[in-house]
């Protein structure tokens, strides 16, 4: 749409003359609230209503940040199922994910400017004194330079930011020094090293204290980097050039960004996720806007905007309008080949790309970001959560979470934007289910599986650092800030950095040194501020309306995004064929197959072999579309592979003082009962048998009857410990594994197989945990004795009743030295180690990019005609997505329980409170309990 200046800037006025470009952006979008907050039937939520929601958001931080101050502090970060903070080298190592810790008091340092958002001044002033007392950044140890730069660096510069802010207000921080600073130019130094390459692109990691090329360094040998690794530096480093003076930091970010724009794919205009940063090669030529890109894009916009850079807005532009015309396909974001980008490149999203519709907000494409704004929401309406990926037709495809917070962003930008009350209640949606969910008495845990309900032993530094933050200004009206936040630019990590730094200490010149760009379409907002008497026409149901066609796009239809080739051939040539699309009993499918050098082989157990040979397809174009096909039927067998598998369990510990908070993964049985069937699963109190290996006859029968019982695996066969449990009395069995500190957090869960004959005879549910989740409920059988345990096929809402007259009467008493201690250390077990419930492309063969092999490629699939959602032959004739019966249930399941959930909502955060008090007494055995495991 074509868009006319904004009050206060100019037609066709650029960056460089804008005194404070973000405000100015700002005001022109909140200036739309007034239009659409009075929608008729809009709901609009009342000014108690949103006072009382941002006060349970700061109860909710207090939560999570005190916990890691008592129990963490001055480790990166808390467990909070465990009570104990996460130091780097003592607990079992996660890969990638632990680059993040540089034992730096990573989350109290990514908190500090949260603190000042969030009006704890007196808190933040402690929290510096803090920092600048016992935190080390001279630490041996490697670090990823992309996820320092953005919390450690980032979380210096936005606390040195509020803190000079504060200081002129003349009431705090009258002490402050710039100390802050001082560190993040230190970090800075550190960090400069990684920037060793002949292209400029950095390091993934750099070794605190040796760098990258010395001996001792432990690092430096790797090829390869993500385009967001070494593409979102420059507003971090820019305002550390600006605030010190010292302009290396800012060329050096500026070099990286310059050598990824030259080698972007020029017919395209796309990047791909992964680079050689020797000698800039694509290594993965896939482009979205997800993992390993997404805050490159940012980083372009928000750098124009923070440094008035006319060449980064262009460069933005450019990419934009290759995201709109490849990989957008509302309401999806789909990735796509950078040499091809008319085909996808796969079926499945990242919750990442979240940001997206943020970012669209800020570039004044409003339409869009509605669209991907309400998809996203009814695929967290359907699991409570963002799954980490989900299929094109919804599923999930990777069902952890680990409490992002990058749809708050969008939520909060929409709202800010539009006016729309809408996006408060999408706001209370969020609060709702992190309380509900996600909620344990030592903080907020990181959902494991959102299918299952069961937890993680994690909470990231970005939950506090940008979750809360988002969260808070949703509902904050102007005169609850304590300061202008429109005076401010978010980084990636939600850091503040103040816009006066445009035109301070401008060390580089702003020269566009770009040359080569492909001719865009000026409508789609190209240089001017946005009107937003444009933006929104007067039409008060204007977002409205563009949501409404997708309320149901989850639950009762399964999109399958039209690909840019389909939509542009119409009538010609047909697309080339896709893997979900294959039939092998269609003569015209193999036809296709021939011509792309593709041969078919029956095996003689019903199942096809497809191998490919590049030399004998028809054509360089056609072997091309034969190794893309190979690649997605590998990948598409993978995920049947994955569907054959019956999915996880939940062992849910509902007695006092858990009442269902704790929720473990568990395998479940080839035999017995089928929880999937039986809804209400299987509740009772747990006992231990003797003998404990159940292999012989039971001689506790008495400690059994009618209750659940815990077993250790080993010495007999699975359904032999069975059928003497059933004859016991046993209403259902936990097998504990013998492995002394096996967890599901570093095993693969499995199924226990029968022994071979007819397991008809067992009626009884069988489950099996891993070690160290099963000792969280031996350890709660010796804490209080009397354990209920709910046995099931997915977690149930905790009991609120029970748990709201427990307060009561623990009120009522003298204190009690009962701990719910256990409940923390034992959420730590919920895990599933894979992805049972398979969405679309996860690799499952040796060569995890089937695309590189040289000219031949084979694939197994079965052709047996069963449901890809039970056990048995995965489906390879009809593998088109599908929307099943089952599909819409977890839908009409949480619209009940949030309606019950409701009732007790105001009630439920005083008892955790006054329950967290009672843990007191028995973190230090737990803790002592978590060293002998380890």
């Amino acid at each position: 749409m074509a868009l006319s200046a904004a009050p206060g800037c100019r037609a066709g006025e650029r960056g460089p003359r804008w005194r404070r470009p973000w405000k100015l952006l700002a005001l022109g979008l909140l200036s739309a609230s007034s239009v659409l907050a009075a929608a008729p039937g809009a709901g609009a939520m009342s000014r108690e209503e949103k006072r009382r929601l941002g006060n349970q958001v700061l109860e909710m931080f207090d939560h999570a940040y005190s916990n890691y101050m008592e129990h963490a502090y001055p480790a990166d970060e808390l467990m909070p199922l465990t009570c104990r903070g996460r130091v780097r080298g003592q607990e079992p190592s996660r890969g990638d994910v632990d680059d993040a810790l540089g034992k730096f008091s990573l989350t109290l340092i990514d908190t500090l400017d949260t603190l000042v958002v969030l009006n704890k001044t007196k808190e933040f002033e402690e929290a510096v004194k803090k920092v600048i007392k016992d935190v080390n950044l001279d630490n041996d140890i490697v670090v990823s330079v992309f996820e320092t730069n953005i919390r450690v660096l980032g979380g210096l510069l936005g606390g040195h930011s509020v803190a000079i802010m504060l200081k002129e207000k003349g009431e705090y921080m009258q002490w402050y020094n710039g100390e802050l600073l001082h560190m993040a130019k230190e970090l800075g130094y550190k960090l400069l090293p990684a920037f060793n390459t002949t292209s400029g692109l950095p390091y993934p990691r750099v070794n605190l204290k040796f760098g990258v090329r010395h001996p001792e360094a432990r690092t430096g040998t790797e090829t390869d980097t993500c385009t967001a690794c070494a593409g979102t530096l420059i507003l971090e480093f820019a305002a550390l050039s600006r605030f010190t003076g010292t302009s290396i930091f800012e060329e050096y970010a500026r070099k990286a960004l310059d050598f990824i724009w030259e080698k972007r794919q020029r017919s395209s205009n796309l990047v791909g996720v992964t680079i050689n940063i020797h000698t800039g090669d694509w290594v993965r030529k896939d482009s979205g806007v997800g993992a390993g890109i997404d805050s490159y894009y940012e980083y372009l916009l928000k750098a124009y905007v923070l440094l008035g850079d006319d060449s980064f807005l262009e460069r933005f532009n450019t990419h934009y309008d290759a995201i709109m015309r490849y990989i957008s396909q509302p309401p999806l974001l789909l990735d796509v080949h950078i040499h091809k980008p008319m085909l996808n490149a796969r079926t499945w999203m990242d919750s990442l790309l979240a940001f997206f519709p943020g970012l669209q907000v800020l570039k004044g494409d409003i339409r869009p970001a509605i669209e991907t704004h309400e998809m996203l929401y009814q695929v967290i309406k359907k699991h409570n959560f963002l799954p980490e990926a989900f299929t094109t037709d919804f599923r999930v495809h990777w069902a952890q979470h680990p409490l992002r917070p990058e749809f708050a962003e969008s939520t909060y930008f929409l709202y800010k934007a539009t006016g729309d009350p809408y996006y408060l209640e999408v706001g209370k949606t969020l609060i709702e289910n992190l309380n509900k969910y996600a909620r344990v008495p030592c903080g907020f845990a990181a959902m494991k599986d959102v299918r299952t309900g069961s937890h993680e032993d994690r909470m990231d530094s970005f939950f506090l650092a940008e979750m809360f933050k988002y969260l808070y200004l949703l509902f904050a009206d102007k005169e609850d800030m304590i300061f202008d936040i429109e005076d401010y630019i978010f980084t990636t990590e939600a850091h503040l950095l103040p816009l006066w730094l445009s035109t301070t200490n401008q060390t580089i010149s702003k020269k566009n040194t770009s040359t080569e760009y492909t001719e865009l379409d000026d409508s789609n907002f190209d240089w001017t501020c946005p009107n937003t008497q444009i933006l929104f026409p007067n039409d008060p149901m204007f977002a409205q309306s563009i949501r409404e066609p997708l309320k149901n796009v989850v639950d009762k239809s399964c999109p399958r995004g039209i690909s840019r080739a389909e939509e542009s051939l119409g009538s010609g040539p047909k697309p080339p064929l896709r893997a979900r699309d294959f039939m092998a009993s269609n003569p015209e499918h193999l036809e296709i197959l021939k011509k792309m050098g593709v041969s078919l082989i029956h095996l003689k157990d019903g199942r096809v072999q497809l191998v490919q040979h590049a030399v004998q397809a028809a054509s360089s174009l056609d072997a091309e579309d034969g190794l893309r096909f190979m690649q997605e039927m590998i990948e598409l067998s993978s995920q049947q592979q994955k569907e054959q598998q019956l999915p996880p369990r939940a062992v849910q510990i509902v007695s006092h003082p858990f009442f269902g908070r704790v929720v473990l993964t568990a395998g479940p049985a080839q035999f017995g009962m089928d929880l999937s069937k039986h809804k209400a699963g299987t509740r009772g109190f747990v006992a231990t048998i003797k003998p404990y290996n159940g292999c012989s006859e039971i001689t506790n029968p008495e400690a059994v009857k009618e209750k659940i019982a815990l077993m250790q695996r080993g010495q007999c066969m699975f359904a032999e410990k069975a059928r003497n449990i059933q004859k016991a009395g046993a209403i259902g069995g936990i097998v504990i594994d013998d492995n002394e500190g096996s967890s599901s957090d570093t095993a693969p869960l499995f199924q226990m197989a029968g022994d071979g004959k007819n397991t008809d005879d067992i009626t009884i549910p069988m489950l099996f945990l891993f070690n160290k989740e099963g000792n969280i409920i031996l350890d709660a059988i010796r804490e209080y004795e009397a354990v209920e345990v709910l046995l099931s096929d997915k977690a149930k809402d905790r009991d609120l009743e029970m748990e709201n007259m427990d307060q009561k009467s623990s009120e009522s008493d003298a204190h009690k030295p009962n701990s719910e201690e256990a409940s923390s250390d034992s959420q730590d077990a919920g895990a599933v180690a894979e992805e049972p419930e398979g969405g679309g492309e996860s690799s499952a063969v040796g060569d995890p990019d089937p695309l590189s092999a040289a000219s031949t490629a084979s694939a197994s699939v079965s052709m047996a005609q069963e449901d890809p959602h039970t056990s048995g032959s995965a489906d390879a004739s009809a593998p088109e997505p599908a929307c099943t019966p089952g599909d819409s249930q977890p839908q009409e399941q949480n619209t009940q329980t949030e309606a019950t959930s409701k009732a007790h909502w105001d009630s439920k955060v005083q008892p955790m409170e006054s329950i967290l008090a009672d843990w007191n007494e028995d973190i230090e055995a737990f803790e002592m309990m978590e060293k002998d495991e380890l």
